[in-house]
């Protein structure tokens, strides 16, 4: 399993960098990492898909607490706080971001249908 070598967050951009000791570096964008985080707020119990959050476009992380050495609890500034993103956690959001997203702004679409 990947592990982390550097976890960067840019607040301005919004942002959270995360770069792998397999090379893989990706950019995390604070919305997405709100939207799909693994609390159970978001995921619920046995959901086949996350819990829609809407409004979050400008949320941002405002603390990140380390959780041992195979985790963060990432705090954002709309007070969630209780999500647990492992390092295989947040490699699997960042490998699956273009698709996670599109079904993300589909579901935001037939939301608004």
């Amino acid at each position: 399993m990947s592990e982390p070598t550097e976890l960067r967050l840019e607040k301005s951009r919004r942002m959270l960098v995360v770069e792998f000791d397999d090379g893989q570096t990706f950019e995390l964008p604070c919305e997405y990492l709100r939207t799909h985080s693994p609390s159970a707020e978001v995921r619920g119990h046995g959901l086949s898909e996350p819990k829609l959050m809407t409004g979050k476009e400008a949320v941002n992380i405002a603390a990140i607490e380390p959780i041992g050495s195979y985790a963060v609890n990432l705090i954002f500034d709309d007070g969630h706080r209780t999500g647990i993103y492992s390092w295989s956690f947040l490699y699997d959001l960042g490998q699956n971001m273009a698709r996670n997203q599109a079904r993300y702004a589909e579901r935001l679409q037939a939301e608004s249908d």
